[in-house]
């Protein structure tokens, strides 16, 4: 049985680059301690700092887990699309981190936010678990949009109009939550979605055949 479902689906394997990707991308999260580029908007500034937003920022997670494991079960080729857009992108932002070293300077501290509460516990743990380098372009926001890209272009979200603003809303506000958090700068945001879209025209926007 297992043997007939890989071969109906044989491409569960591309996975496997999460490997490659977390010994990476923590690799250049413990040497770059004191990036060259200092990634900041004047827009930055205007953002205030919400801890709540950490909820939204951590549901990245389940829109990775959702999407890859419904596309891989029901849409080959959708799955097979949001592999080589999110991977490729991924690969490029890791190269740029080390071709161009980057971080921020726009984290508070506990003491500024001068708030206790569930929330800042849970980002008190993702500020020490990621630091502030490695953050332009934000592989938060690529990878959450090519999720979006690739479920309202799969089957599933055919004629489902209400599925494809589900998908984007979600991204949007995990977009968001990088910039509220401090986890990113918006500059952070739009490079990502760059990375992302690029694809678009290659893989979606491509005349049909006749």
């Amino acid at each position: 049985m297992k043997t007939s479902l890989l071969r109906a689906r044989p491409h569960l394997w591309y996975q496997l680059y999460w490997v490659l990707y977390l010994i990476w991308f923590f690799w250049l999260d413990l040497t770059v301690t004191d990036p060259k580029y200092i990634i900041h908007s004047p827009l930055d500034d205007f953002i205030p700092f919400n801890e709540w937003f950490i909820f939204p920022y951590g549901s990245w997670f389940f829109l990775l887990a959702g999407v890859t494991a419904l596309l891989w079960w029901f849409d080959t080729a959708s799955y097979d699309k949001l592999c080589l857009m999110m991977f490729s992108g991924m690969t490029f932002c890791l190269i740029l981190y080390m071709v161009l070293p980057n971080g921020l300077d726009i984290r508070p501290t506990v003491e500024e936010v001068g708030r206790s509460n569930i929330a800042m516990t849970l980002m008190q743990l993702i500020w020490k678990a990621d630091a502030s380098v490695n953050v332009c372009p934000s592989i938060h926001c690529q990878s959450s949009a090519c999720m979006a890209i690739a479920f309202s272009g799969s089957t599933l979200a055919k004629d489902r109009p209400w599925l494809k603003v589900l998908a984007f809303g979600w991204a949007v506000l995990i977009c968001a939550s990088t910039v509220f958090t401090k986890q990113h700068s918006i500059i952070d945001v739009f490079c990502g979605l760059a990375v992302a879209f690029i694809w678009v025209p290659m893989l979606y926007l491509r005349p049909r055949k006749r």
